[in-house]
This record gives C-alpha cells, sequence and structure tokens, in this order.
C-alpha cells in the first residue's frame, strides 16, 4: 500500500486508449469511443473479484458512501451507527444527506464492538456501518445477526481494506452493500475514485441513478434519458477508471507483496513480551496494509511513535492525537460547525458527545500503533525496517 508505488506500463496503456479517442467523461459519445468504456469494464471487474452481482464506480470513497446510503433509502433524520475511530468521509456521508451518525464505541479489533452497537439502536436507526480501518474487519457475523434482529442494513465501509476477507467473502461483499475507496493511497488507486457493490439489484439501480443527476439510463440518447427521481453528480471519470482497471489487475499480487512485508515486521516485533496484536476475528484475514499492535500504555505508545519517527521510521501513526481519524478531534463535527445552516433533524437529532463516555475506544486506540506497509520495499529495506523497529521499541520498554 499505496498502489501508486509501482504505477507502470499497464497503467500507462490503458491511460493512453482513454486519451486517444479523446473521450474522458464515462457516459455518451458512443461514436468516438472506438469501443474504449473503461468504467463499465471496471465494474465488471470488480464483480467478478468481489463476487457480486452489481458493482457501481463514483467519484470517490466519501461518494460510494453517500450514494450508497442515499440508494438505501436513508435520509433526513435516519440514525447510522459509525465507530469512533474511522476517517472523518464515513460521517460526512451522513451528514449530507440529513441522516445522524451515532458513535459508538471500538474494540480490540479496532472497529465496531457489537455491544455498543446494540446499546447504540433506536427506533430511529436504520443503519450500521462497521468501518475496516487499516485493512481489517469487525466481528461481521455478531454485527450482521444483531441488523437481522433489528432489521437494519448492515453497510461495509471497506474503504481502507480491498483484499481482505470474511467467512470466505471479500470484505465489501458479506453485508447489504459494501463502499470502496481509490485514492491515491489505497491499496488499489484510480488517483480518485470509488465504489458501491452489492447483490440488491433495486439498490444498484438506485445507485445507477442518483450518481448521474437521476439519469436512468435507458436507451442510447443521453438528452432524451428519463429521471425518475432527484439525483446529483458522483460520477468517475474515464482516465480515472483507466488507472483502476490496470490497478485492480495487480490486486492480488499486491496483497501478497503487504503479506510478505507484514509477516517480516510482525516477526520481528513478536519477540518482545509487552506488546500485543490487533484482535483479528477468527473467520477473518486482513488485507495486510498496516500493521497495528498495542503497548502497555497509552503514553508508552505515544513515546514509541515519537522514537519510531525520530530513529526515521515513517509511516508509523499514532491515531488517538490525529485529527482525521479519531473522535476527540472532531470539534467541528460535535459542535456542527457548518457554512450554512443544517437541517433541522441533525442540530436536534445528534447525540451531546461532549456528555459521551468513549472510554473503551480510549482504552484500545490510545495504546495503538498502526505502522503502514509498503509496496516498494526491497529485502533488505524490510528487514532492516523489522530490526530498527524491535530495536526502538525494546529501547522503549
Amino acid at each position: 500500500m499505496p498502489g501508486f508505488e509501482l504505477f507502470g506500463e499497464k497503467e500507462k496503456a490503458e491511460v493512453q486508449q482513454v486519451l486517444d479517442t479523446g473521450v474522458l467523461m464515462r457516459y455518451g459519445f458512443d461514436g468516438m469511443r472506438n469501443g474504449q468504456w473503461k468504467a463499465l469494464d471496471l465494474e465488471k471487474k470488480l464483480e467478478e473479484r468481489m463476487q457480486v452481482e452489481h458493482a457501481q464506480l463514483l467519484s470517490s470513497g466519501t461518494a460510494a458512501l453517500t450514494v450508497g446510503l442515499a440508494s438505501a433509502g436513508i435520509g433526513a433524520g435516519d440514525e447510522v451507527i459509525l465507530p469512533t475511530f474511522t476517517f472523518v468521509a464515513s460521517f460526512e456521508a451522513v451528514l449530507a444527506l440529513g441522516a445522524i451518525p451515532v458513535l459508538a464505541d471500538v474494540d480490540d479489533t479496532l472497529t465496531l464492538d457489537p455491544d455498543a452497537v446494540e446499546n447504540a439502536i433506536t427506533t430511529r436507526t436504520k443503519a450500521v456501518m462497521p468501518v475496516h480501518m487499516c485493512g481489517s474487519m469487525a466481528d461481521l457475523e455478531s454485527l450482521k445477526q444483531l441488523c437481522s434482529k433489528h432489521s437494519l442494513l448492515l453497510i461495509e465501509d471497506a474503504c481502507q481494506a480491498i483484499g481482505g476477507s470474511y467467512d470466505g467473502k471479500p470484505l465489501g461483499s458479506y453485508g447489504d452493500m459494501g463502499c470502496f475507496s481509490f485514492d491515491y493511497v489505497k491499496t488499489i488507486t484510480c488517483g480518485e475514485g470509488g465504489a458501491l457493490i452489492t447483490n440488491n439489484t433495486e439498490f444498484y439501480q438506485n445507485a445507477d441513478h442518483y450518481s448521474d443527476h437521476g439519469h436512468d439510463h435507458i436507451g442510447n440518447d443521453r438528452g432524451a434519458e428519463g429521471h425518475p427521481f432527484l439525483g446529483y453528480n458522483y460520477r468517475i471519470s474515464e482516465l480515472n477508471a483507466a488507472v483502476g482497471l490496470a490497478q485492480i489487475s495487480r490486486l492480488d499480487d499486491f496483497l501478497e507483496i503487504q503479506k510478505r512485508h507484514y509477516t517480516i515486521i510482525r516477526e520481528a516485533l513478536s519477540s518482545i513480551p509487552e506488546i500485543t496484536f490487533r484482535s483479528v476475528p477468527e473467520k477473518g484475514v486482513e488485507n495486510y496494509s498496516f500493521l497495528s499492535f498495542y503497548l502497555p500504555s497509552a503514553q508508552k505508545a505515544k513515546a514509541a511513535q515519537l522514537a519510531l519517527g525520530s530513529a526515521g521510521i515513517d509511516g508509523c501513526f499514532y491515531w488517538f492525537d490525529n485529527n482525521w481519524h479519531y473522535h476527540t478531534k472532531w470539534d467541528h463535527l460535535k459542535k456542527l460547525t457548518s457554512l450554512g445552516p443544517l437541517s433541522k433533524e441533525v442540530v436536534e437529532g445528534l447525540p451531546d458527545y461532549s456528555a459521551s463516555n468513549f472510554s473503551k475506544s480510549d482504552h484500545w486506540v490510545g495504546r495503538n500503533i498502526s505502522c503502514l506497509i509498503k509496496l516498494g520495499w526491497s529485502a533488505e529495506e524490510i528487514q532492516k525496517r523489522a530490526a530498527d523497529m524491535a530495536k526502538v521499541l525494546k529501547e522503549i520498554l
């Protein structure tokens, strides 16, 4: 991770084919295309790789989450349960639809705690959105049982975990729908892009229309297409799709490299008794994009992250103090700081997070360090990195 580390001739060839046609938009201009439909081709590849009936490409992972929620009918005043540890896009997508993000604790998986989810369910809850942070997943079986019990949707935010699996199914395909990000720093990238996958034909058709101004895409005259409902513009371009088409053909190779590098570092750190590793559900397989581990205390974790950086070991993140990923830094959410007035449903429905107790999340995230696993390391570099990390951590502990 990320896929841009290994850009090469495949990406260049796919992009050049688009440039040769001059058609950068995914819809229309049929006569000029010379048979090139990169977005459609990438959607077919995603359907095959993710073992689902439908895939819809979007302009970003945030767009995929927004379109996915909208396509399932989630809107003003509906509650969506999210983890305290995620990327801000998760709650941004919920708020964009006038829905309410309800935060719940994470456990030692660094993802949604099923017990916390059950405690957060109300009569207004419509969906549970586990976020597969840093390449690994929640206890999806327990969450699916909860959703079935309460008639809720299970929407997987798999933006950081493409290539992982649970119970033999690709992440993103286990719930009612799954969302991916293909931005510049993901395991496979389009530069900017995202996708929604599902086996629900209604959700897919809604996503197809909603993401293109409500166009129903019936017939071969774009100007004469119908608009069965309101929509917006969340389209991907052919250029972005072309890059992704090359990258998805390399996904399994990338995963193999990540697993090899991850294993070397994990084995080096396993010799340190004070270090424990993130829990991965029994039926789960990570995509190995990050190695996440726990130190004995938050103080030790913070000191270790600083020491690793001082030693020139980059890419080791202490999320507890991160502005983008952890609830303690989300004042703009908690205070609903917005450029314009927000809906009554959001203003009145958002929980008072200043009074919330997320000590369980703090216990796990406060002691965690997550180290990015790069694709471009040489054999010598990864061995040296593993040894250097172990040396620095032993000195701290």
